[in-house]
């Protein structure tokens, strides 16, 4: 025979008295709205966190005749920015109490992204996501037609359809960040390893490196190779020291900076004595190159938030009109300085 206890377990009404505020309050905190401030929420969340409630998502699907899920389609790249990126929506979606599901495609296709967009239709989603770091993926999104609120992390120099919100985080002007730096500092001769060129971050990054040079009437060096990975900024890194080093170099992301470090190294070249180095991305192990890493930072955590957010408004009927860009930061350590001559 049982003997579990009959306490009943904490309601919304409960975390509502502990915290203050009505449960209108905690509903709006629940479900992610940016109508609360932040004070506001961190004490609702404190409450939750003190009485242990847990958010019956059976019972509200029942009331309010909605399943409570989102769902992600994304690539399969393992690569920080689209892996970060994911992590941050299905963590904020969680905080407004949404479950998430998560279709990786290997090949990005209209029928690819049709069949996803099929797979959630029939789990009766609330809305989708649609993480579109790939240039030819981002485009296709505008060619299925999607019943339910969608909100596009890619590019806002994608053309933008009607009906899809599109959110990202400005990579030109944190390209253009990591390249005013550089000449501020007194380079003139700034080469750049962009990444692939089927990403449009690569493309935006590479294109406003192009024009912050040009607006400082400087040439600039044609990119040896594109990439991702730390083994082609080490391969350019070493031609580079063979051909003639810059005194400085805007990598494309962190792990291309990694690369270049080490062939700079291994060509008797310090950083940042002879060459400075600007990577982008801050991924955790920047700050402990050698070393550490001035890069550019995009708030992985915020865009999720604002992802979940901007879609709660869309299921309640209140649908942004306009792209979405949060701003990047530069961050300074200790791989630039100025040139030695």
């Amino acid at each position: 025979m049982s003997t579990g206890s009959t306490e009943r377990p904490p309601s919304m009404m409960d975390v509502a008295a502990a915290a203050g505020v009505s449960h209108q309050t905690v509903s709006r905190v629940l479900n992610g709205s940016d109508k609360v401030s932040t004070k506001t929420r961190d004490r609702v969340h404190k409450a939750i966190k003190d009485l242990g409630y847990r958010r019956n998502s059976v019972a509200r699907a029942l009331v309010t005749r909605k399943s409570g899920i989102i769902g992600i389609i994304t690539t399969t790249s393992v690569h920080h920015g689209p892996t970060s990126i994911l992590l941050a929506i299905e963590l904020a979606a969680r905080e407004a109490g949404y479950f998430t599901g998560v279709a990786p495609l290997d090949v990005s296709t209209p029928e690819s992204l049709r069949s996803a967009v099929d797979h959630f239709l029939g789990l009766a989603v609330e809305a989708v996501v649609i993480v579109a770091p790939l240039v030819e993926m981002a485009e296709d999104i505008d060619l299925v037609d999607i019943p339910v609120p969608v909100v596009a992390v890619r590019s806002p120099a994608i053309a933008q359809a009607a009906g899809v919100l599109s959110v990202s985080v400005d990579q030109e002007n944190g390209a253009r960040q990591a390249v005013r730096h550089l000449l501020d500092l007194g380079h003139t001769d700034i080469a750049h390893v962009p990444g692939p060129p089927d990403w449009s971050e690569a493309r935006a990054r590479e294109s406003e490196w192009r024009a912050v040079m040009a607006e400082a009437g400087l040439p600039t060096r044609e990119p040896l190779a594109r990439g991702w990975n730390s083994e082609v900024g080490y391969t350019v890194g070493l031609r580079l020291a063979r051909e003639g080093a810059p005194t400085a170099v805007f990598a494309g992301n962190d792990e291309l900076a990694l690369g270049l470090i080490r062939a700079f190294h291994e060509a008797g070249l310090s950083v940042p004595e002879d060459v400075s180095i600007v990577g982008f991305d801050d991924i955790p192990t920047a700050k402990f190159y050698i070393p550490r890493l001035t890069t550019v930072r995009q708030d992985f955590p915020q865009l999720g938030r604002l992802v979940v957010s901007t879609l709660v408004k869309a299921i309640e009927g209140e649908p942004s009109v306009k792209p979405i860009s949060l701003p990047a930061r530069l961050i300074v350590r200790e791989s630039t300085a100025a040139p030695r001559n």
